[in-house]
């Protein structure tokens, strides 16, 4: 039986990778930071399934311990502070977790596991200010916000890791994943909510920041299958994960409103507040050689994934009332 490390197991995509994981047959460690009141987040329902091992990002002799105690075959590094926004009221934070945090993982595996096959979530914010469209592999990066600086560290160091100690170390370049268990203080899950709550007849408007900045949305439960088969690989090397299409959130709103029969126009606000420092305006990924090297493949399209989103969020509303 293989086993893996999954960090970041209760986000969204921790969520999802552990039930594929659970699926093909693997022991699940997943790291867990201790909390005053028992949380598992996205993992609730594969709570008995797991084994938590408590350890934390930022700190290394927690982290060797942890790998010393699963022996991993593989190892997820999805832990992070994961929102952009969040990453310019904590910059510092941010740096000790999505910089720093990389290489602490990465150390205790060079010291107690150097075989074990790693995995490093990138981002498409390190493209940030792009430099060519669509963004691939050796596109250059240009970080516009200290998420983006703090996880180019962490793909940097990966990399030189692999290099450095034949390390097997890979990176997933991944854009915009969303899902029911996306958090909610981001746009696509700020809007299936409020659309949820509008239609429920528990909010009037919603309030958004720039709608004709541009992403390439896929869904999450598609995202880390690609994860998966990075790890599989005769040689570690690092790929794009993305749909290769771009959508305004503008036409996100759009989607969602028309799911329930509204007009998004009725009900979303501009609010300057929700404007970046510093904007990020089109990110669209050239997953072409994920798609040839790994047989990656996509299952939900654009308007399939805001649909499921908006659908579960008017099915948790409707239990809260």
């Amino acid at each position: 039986m293989k086993s893996a490390i999954i960090t970041g197991i209760t986000g969204q995509d921790g969520s999802y990778l552990a039930e594929l994981l659970l699926e093909k047959g693997y022991k699940v460690y997943g790291i867990k930071r201790r909390t005053s009141d028992l949380n598992y987040g996205n993992v609730e329902h594969l709570k008995d399934d797991i084994e938590f091992i408590y350890a934390d990002m930022t700190d290394l002799p927690s982290l060797i311990t942890a790998v010393k105690k699963a022996k991993p075959d593989e190892v997820y590094n999805l832990a992070a502070q994961s929102f952009v926004q969040t990453s310019w009221e904590q910059p510092i934070l941010t740096a000790d977790v999505d910089a720093l945090g990389v290489t602490n993982i990465l150390e205790a595996l060079r010291m107690e596991k150097p075989d074990a096959h790693f995995y490093q979530a990138s981002t498409s914010e390190m493209f940030g200010k792009v430099q060519a469209v669509p963004q691939s592999e050796t596109t250059p990066f240009y970080p516009r916000s200290p998420y983006g600086v703090a996880k180019l560290y962490g793909h940097w160091i990966t990399v030189n890791y692999r290099e450095s100690y034949d390390m097997f170390a890979c990176s997933g370049i991944l854009f915009n994943h969303e899902s029911p268990r996306r958090g909610l203080e981001f746009v696509t899950r700020k809007v299936s909510m409020a659309v949820a709550r509008i239609k429920h007849g528990l909010q009037k408007e919603v309030f958004l920041g720039n709608l004709d900045s541009k992403r390439d949305w896929g869904f999450a439960g598609d995202y880390v299958k690609a994860m998966w088969l990075m790890l599989q690989q005769e040689k570690p090397d690092d790929y794009v994960i993305a749909t290769g299409e771009t959508h305004t959130i503008r036409e996100m709103c759009d989607v969602a409103f028309k799911y329930v029969g509204l007009n998004y126009e009725d009900y979303v606000k501009v609010d300057p507040r929700f404007f970046r420092p510093a904007e990020v305006d089109l990110l669209l990924g050239d997953p072409t050689k994920a798609k040839k090297a790994l047989g990656w493949k996509l299952e939900v399209d654009f308007k399939q994934l805001i649909e499921m989103m908006v659908q579960s969020d008017l099915e948790k509303v409707a239990r809260m009332k």
